[in-house]
C-alpha cells in the first residue's frame, strides 16, 4: 500500500476512486487545455483523472473497507489501454471521452461498483459508466468544438482513493491510497494492518 495522505480529523471525508494518468498524459492534457479551453474554468493538472466511483461524504471508519474494495477490484483486472475519442459537454462540465478497446476498464468499474454496493457505501448511476477525463467546469455550456488532445493510446498508471476537500478556489484532491492493476497479492492483504489513513 502507498499512502500520500490522511483523512486526519475529518469525521466525514469526501471520497472518490479513480484511475491515475501517466505524467506525459497529464502534461499533454494541461497544455492542450491552455490552448483550447479559454471559455471555461480549466481543471489543474493535479485534478485530472478518470473517475471510477464518487462516494461523497462517508464516515471516516469506511475508508479502510473502501480501500480494500479498490485493491480487490484492481487485482482482478490486468492493465488496459485507453485513448481519447471525443469532446463532450454536459450542463456543468467539459470532458474528453476515452475509448476502452479491451473492455477491461468497464470491467474494473463494474467489479468495483458491485463491491462498494455490497458494503452499502455506493449506489451506481442508472447510466452506464463512461471512461472520461473531466477537464473543465462552467455555469453555462460554452458549446466548444476543440480538436482532440494530442494524446495517443496510454495505460493508466494505477487506481487510487482520493480525499476531496472544497475550497474557495475549487476542490483539492489528495491521494489517500494507490494500487496497481493486476496485482493479485493485493487482494489478500488487509488495509487495516498497513494503512496509515487515520489522523
Amino acid at each position: 500500500m502507498t499512502s500520500a495522505g490522511s483523512v486526519g480529523g475529518d469525521a466525514s471525508p469526501r471520497l472518490f476512486l479513480a484511475l491515475r494518468l501517466p505524467d506525459p498524459v497529464l502534461d499533454a492534457l494541461a497544455a492542450w487545455g491552455e490552448r483550447e479551453l479559454h471559455a471555461c474554468r480549466r481543471l489543474d493538472r493535479e485534478q485530472l483523472h478518470v473517475t471510477l466511483a464518487f462516494l461523497g461524504r462517508r464516515p471516516a471508519g469506511d475508508v479502510g473497507a473502501v480501500v480494500e474494495a479498490l485493491d480487490g477490484a484492481a487485482a482482478r483486472v490486468e492493465p488496459f489501454p485507453l485513448e481519447p475519442l471525443a469532446w463532450r459537454e454536459t450542463p456543468g462540465v467539459g470532458m474528453v471521452v476515452l475509448t476502452d478497446p479491451t473492455g477491461r476498464a468497464a470491467m474494473l468499474a463494474d467489479v468495483l461498483h458491485r463491491r462498494l454496493e455490497e458494503l452499502g457505501v455506493y449506489r451506481r448511476e442508472r447510466r452506464p459508466w463512461l471512461p472520461h477525463v473531466t477537464v473543465a467546469r462552467f455555469r453555462e455550456r460554452p458549446r466548444l468544438d476543440p480538436p482532440l488532445p494530442p494524446v495517443r493510446t496510454f495505460v493508466p498508471s494505477d487506481a487510487a482513493a482520493y480525499l476531496s476537500e472544497l475550497h474557495r478556489s475549487g476542490a483539492r484532491y489528495t491521494v489517500l491510497h494507490s494500487t496497481p492493476l493486476g496485482d493479485t497479492s493485493r487482494e489478500q492483504r488487509s488495509p487495516t494492518t498497513t494503512a496509515p489513513l487515520g489522523g
